[in-house]
């Protein structure tokens, strides 16, 4: 599915996604990913099952408002604990499947919104 094509004023749009994949401006991306509009750690948990408080925590360095779990083709919560650090850092977490995280990030974005989308990419 083709997102938006341009959002002002931010460097990395999701311009579309489908099954297994992401489009990040337009480049292809396979693998599990974050993206904010001004940054992206190309490498983080590979799958659900890998997610670790590490992973949650390496998005604080991002100040995000409110982060956006895309938790692959199958929607699921990681335990509370894993993410306790975005409560005590009072940021925002939503968990829904890639896709739909994808069309959520690119709404936010582009009304800026300080928003991370942290993307597992089975």
């Amino acid at each position: 599915m083709k997102l938006i094509n341009h959002i002002p004023d931010v460097t990395h749009a999701l311009t579309g996604h489908g099954p297994g994949f992401v489009l990040l401006n337009g480049q292809r991306i396979e693998r599990s990913i974050v993206v904010a509009p001004e940054h992206v750690l190309r490498e983080w948990a590979p799958d659900f099952s890998s997610l670790t408080e590490n992973h949650f925590e390496q998005l604080l360095i991002l100040k995000p408002e409110l982060v956006l779990l895309g938790t692959g083709t199958v929607f699921r919560f990681p335990h509370p604990a894993l993410s306790q650090c975005l409560v005590n850092a009072g940021i925002g977490l939503e968990v829904m499947d890639t896709q739909a995280a994808c069309r959520t990030y690119s709404v936010l974005a582009s009304e800026g919104r300080r928003v991370v989308a942290a993307l597992l990419i089975p």
